[in-house]
């Protein structure tokens, strides 16, 4: 698992010095959602499409 402090600070030094807190928050939050899923693939944590679909449209469990 990356450091989430340093992998914050080199999201940071990557943007703008205009940048608004909002922007940064919003980089911040997709940068974690972008690594748990990273790291659910790895751990092999994932629904096939097909049973997301069926969920979706109320096919199945």
């Amino acid at each position: 698992m990356p450091n989430a402090k340093r992998s914050a600070l080199e999201l940071i030094e990557q943007l703008p010095d205009s940048v608004s807190w909002e922007d940064l928050m919003y980089q911040l939050y997709v940068k974690q959602k972008l690594e748990d899923g990273l790291r659910d693939l790895n751990e092999n944590r994932r629904i096939p499409h097909e049973t997301v679909k069926a969920r979706l449209l109320g096919g199945g469990a």
